[in-house]
């Protein structure tokens, strides 16, 4: 006699089920098991490193400090005046079919933030020619509580992109969106890789879960069906993973998390990062141990929709054989 599995209850039964088969079990339960238990903590996981997003007093505290020196308004303008920024990575072994190939990189949107940068966004995207558009993280305003704002700004964000999105999770991100964004039409690369067809060519596009707060990456589930010679992009939240991710054999990395500082000092000099890696890797192109690596400012903002001396914008990445 066969035993029949039992059917979830409720809702959130459902959707712990439905996670369980998508990413796994293990994934599953320890991304849930995570977010659980640090919900509303001011400090990470280890008590040692302070998280001023979780800092529920933070925002109005620099609020104030703006106002009183007169930047406020200037900081909300420079937030929602975004641009289009150029890239260009030259790889050698780039497939022909691949020569020109554009994409389209978003990051670090937090959707439910502030509508007008929202509607910024999608006034900046709406003329821009890509092939591919890939999103590294941060979609939530907040790291705890309702997804229902991020779910609805990412709807219309998904109305606004042209090609097929590939997505990847970041440290205020909720394992509880997966399901309703992929149910939008984005492909979440949890640990995973998707091969980029074109022309009878490929290439290899890969994407780990959050590796700033959550540590639930995994550099060799999600590169490993990668063939040996096989041109390769790698989606991470953050470039923390850098050292991992060069030594993996990736070709090309992109993240973002670090918001460029978004408040920064005249000359772009940032106060903080919250971000594990060298100052270079902050902002920018860069190359590190042969593998070359962007990391964007993104689009949005946290804890306050200001940024000052740190511009936000969208990226498009230009891959060619041969030099620019």
């Amino acid at each position: 006699m066969t035993a029949r599995a039992r059917t979830p209850e409720n809702q959130d039964e459902l959707l712990e089920y439905r996670l369980s088969l998508r990413l796994g079990p293990v994934h599953a339960r320890q991304r849930l098991g995570i977010e659980r238990e640090a919900e509303a903590k001011v400090f990470g996981q280890d008590h040692s490193s302070f998280h001023l997003e979780n800092w529920a007093t933070a925002p109005g505290f620099i609020r104030t400090c703006l106002r009183m020196v007169g930047l406020w308004g200037r900081g909300q303008s420079n937030s929602r005046r975004l641009n289009t920024v150029h890239n260009h990575f030259q790889l050698p072994g780039l497939p022909e079919a691949f020569e020109g190939f554009r994409i389209l990189h978003l990051t670090d949107l937090h959707v439910d933030m502030d509508e007008a940068n929202l509607q910024a966004v999608l006034r900046q995207i709406e003329p821009l020619d890509y092939d591919l558009c890939v999103l590294t993280g941060d979609y939530r305003k907040l790291t705890w509580g309702p997804i229902e704002g991020a779910l609805d700004g990412m709807a219309r964000l998904r109305d606004g992109i042209k090609s097929k999105p590939y997505a990847v999770l970041g440290n205020h991100d909720s394992v509880r969106m997966v399901p309703a964004l992929e149910d939008m039409g984005y492909q979440l690369l949890m640990n995973e890789m998707a091969p980029i067809e074109r022309g009878g060519q490929t290439l290899y596009l890969a994407g780990v879960d959050d590796a700033h707060f959550f540590k639930v990456h995994n550099l060799h589930q999600a590169g490993d069906n990668i063939p040996a010679g096989g041109t390769s992009i790698l989606l991470s939240h953050t470039p923390e993973i850098w050292r991992e991710a060069a030594h993996a054999g990736y070709d090309v990395f992109l993240c973002g998390h670090t918001h460029g500082g978004q408040i920064c000092l005249p000359g772009g000099i940032p106060v903080t990062l919250d971000s594990d890696c060298p100052r270079t890797l902050g902002r920018g192109y860069w190359r590190m141990n042969g593998m070359q690596g962007y990391t964007s400012p993104g689009s949005g903002t946290s804890v306050v929709n200001v940024r000052l001396n740190c511009p936000p914008e969208v990226t498009l990445h230009t891959l060619t054989r041969g030099p620019v």
